[in-house]
């Protein structure tokens, strides 16, 4: 049983101290950054500002030490656990974050769904364990303790990046408020408690059909904490009712105003609104003065802790991403604006549909957002390039070393990975497939089936040779199937393997291993899915130093794997994608999008042949070309050009 300090209030569940009574210590790995897609800037100017496309992607950003946000300063959608991404976060910018919001999953068992679209219609899938992503899935099946766990190690990180001036607003519900707040108390201290706004999420419909022995719930909360007495505050104003305004019933020179009681004085103020002809004379003794109360001169009515008039988002407005939790952007319009100022530095770390993301960037905010669904964070980006104006952002992960790191934590010891840990790590995943471990072979793990089994390294992409060898010793064995899952792959791998798999007579599946795979409860669910590896075809025209681009095929080779529902909506071969994006020069680093086309919500259209692109110079290029299919998943493929 934990010794628990009974000097002071605090909220305490399973898991929160250690069986020695000490406190259990929040993970706080720093694990580099990985640039992949740079969107919005060409490559010229990223080079012009001297940002060197390595992984110690922050260091770019000082212009002096300790000043992060120097002129270098790119908004940045992050892909991976908050947890890690804040954790790694804290070297650069511990103290440094203006405004944090967050809108955490809270209804315990819930699943946060993505509605996806196929095509050039409005069709939709609702494939559950196929399409939709669930939100820090891990934290649900165990009860309240196991999401308090999850949120105190959250919100002590937030606390942590959060400047001395600035802010943290939790949304949540009904069932987590009193809980929350408890935490949020320990936290930030019960003094730093801002307030709680009470946002009605429901319009009510007047409608009796339905009734119960409680009172109907139609508001969320957002909590509001700041990190010190000195914190950035804007009071916002709504303007005045109609009813109101029809006060002002006189008019002067000056405009509308109608005569109200002067509540406080001076006889220095007295005697300034006398001279300015503001009194109504003569005075009476004992009756406060009456003065004139002029329209233009009002700021409207002060914003207090009910909002009322912000309306949910419905799917009817231009807003809508289909994004089942998306918040208006009204609301984090008020929040934003109340909290920061132009050229602050907002995050949001649950950031889902990125409707944080979008406001600050409209305002003139720099920021960080992250989420761990990768239908989330493609959803965001495409939200982020619809912005007229926006400004260039990139988008991270942590790549191998979030997978080093999980491999380390749940096979390793103290954090190592040794022989046995990579025996556990291969016997891991080929259950999660369906396969059973194979002895005896120099290069392939498992089999499932009549096929042969070999798994890709944490750290490093499948390569060509890798693939090639596998190959050949399924041939030796006179193994007519290989399946090869894998977590990156070589550039270009996937139709020169299936073609030279096709010449030796054999079959050959490249699958995806998704991340999902270091989520506990997705595991326990059965929910994790391997995807066949797609590949893509393009026509390039040149035309002096002009290069022109269309895309001619897109193939998921293994169809079998996705939901009959979705292959019956599918009626071409363009239907299943979502995104694509050209880098006119790539130079084996960062993605940079020199041209884009995508579907959204309200035009399913997609173009298939990119604007012909000039050189600046003659010689060899390397034409690269990113698809992001409707599941999310990213293709590419490089095409050499050569300029005369």
């Amino acid at each position: 049983m934990a010794k628990i300090d009974i000097n002071r209030v605090e909220l305490v569940w399973p898991g929160k101290y250690n069986e020695d009574g000490s406190r259990r210590e929040v993970p706080r790995a720093r694990l580099p950054f990985q640039v992949i897609e740079t969107i919005n800037e060409s490559r010229a100017t990223r080079e012009a500002a001297k940002a060197p496309l390595q992984h110690n992607l922050f260091d770019i950003y000082a212009g002096t030490e300790g000043d992060t946000f120097a002129d270098g300063w790119r908004n940045k959608l992050i892909w991976g656990d908050n947890l890690l991404v804040m954790g790694s976060l804290l070297e650069k910018f511990a103290g440094k974050i203006d405004l944090i919001y967050i809108d955490p999953p809270f209804a315990t068992g819930a699943d946060f769904s993505v509605v996806t679209e196929i095509g050039d219609n409005l069709e939709v899938t609702k494939e559950q364990s196929i399409i939709e992503e669930k939100a820090y899935r891990d934290t649900w099946g165990r009860g309240l303790g196991s999401y308090l766990s999850m949120m105190y190690q959250r919100l002590e990180l937030i606390r942590d990046l959060l400047s001395p001036s600035g802010s943290v607003y939790v949304h949540c519900d009904w069932r987590m408020n009193s809980a929350l707040r408890v935490v949020l108390d320990e936290l930030f201290g019960v003094e730093r408690f801002g307030g709680e706004i009470k946002w009605k999420r429901v319009v009510s419909t007047g409608s009796s059909k339905s009734i119960s022995k409680k009172y109907p719930v139609v508001d969320d909360s957002i909590l509001f904490y700041t990190k010190s007495t000195s914190y950035t505050w804007n009071s916002l104003f709504t303007e005045y009712s109609e009813e109101y305004k029809k006060r002002f019933n006189q008019r002067d020179n000056r405009g509308l105003y109608y005569w109200d009681n002067l509540k406080s004085y001076s006889r220095e103020m007295l005697e300034r609104l006398i001279a300015d002809d503001r009194i109504r004379l003569p005075l009476v003794e004992g009756r406060n003065p009456r003065v004139k109360n002029y329209l233009h001169e009002g700021k409207g009515v002060v914003i207090d802790n009910l909002w009322i008039d912000v309306i949910p988002v419905n799917s009817q407005a231009a807003e809508d991403t289909g994004y089942a939790t998306q918040k208006p952007e009204s609301l984090l319009e008020r929040i934003i604006k109340a909290s920061s100022n132009e050229g602050d530095l907002v995050a949001d770390f649950f950031c889902g549909s990125g409707t944080t993301l979008a406001v600050a960037e409209k305002l003139g905010r720099r920021w960080i957002g992250a989420d761990l669904g990768r239908f989330a964070v493609h959803t965001a980006r495409k939200r982020l390039l619809s912005i007229e104006g926006s400004k260039p952002f990139e988008i991270l992960n942590l790549g191998r070393y979030e997978r080093q790191y999980w491999q380390g934590v749940s096979f390793g010891q103290g954090g190592k990975v040794s022989e046995q840990a990579l025996y556990e790590y291969l016997a891991f995943i080929l259950k999660l497939y369906g396969a059973q471990p194979v002895a005896g072979m120099q290069h392939l793990h498992g089999k499932k089936g009549a096929a042969l089994v070999y798994i890709g390294a944490v750290d490093a992409p499948v390569t060509i040779d890798e693939a090639t060898t596998a190959l050949d010793e399924c041939a030796r064995l006179k193994q007519k199937e290989l399946h090869i899952l894998g977590w990156e792959w070589e550039m270009g791998m996937s139709g020169m393997m299936e073609g030279e798999a096709k010449r030796r007579g054999m079959k050959l599946f490249l699958l995806q291993i998704p991340r999902e795979v270091m989520e506990q409860q997705a595991v326990d669910k059965g929910d994790i899915r391997f995807f066949g590896l797609a590949y893509l075809q393009a026509e390039t025209t040149i035309s002096k130093r002009s290069v022109s681009v269309k895309l001619s095929d897109f193939v998921i080779p293994n169809t079998e794997l996705i939901p009959e529902e979705v292959r019956a909506k599918v009626r071409k071969w363009s239907d299943y994608i979502d995104y694509w994006a050209v880098d006119w020069n790539f130079q084996n680093d960062t993605f940079m999008q020199g041209w884009v086309a995508y579907r959204t919500r309200k035009d399913r259209t997609l173009v298939l042949e990119a604007d012909p692109y000039t050189y600046p110079a003659a010689g060899r290029y390397r034409l690269l070309i990113k698809v992001v299919d409707i599941f999310g998943n990213d293709t590419t493929q490089e095409f050499p050009i050569e300029i005369g």
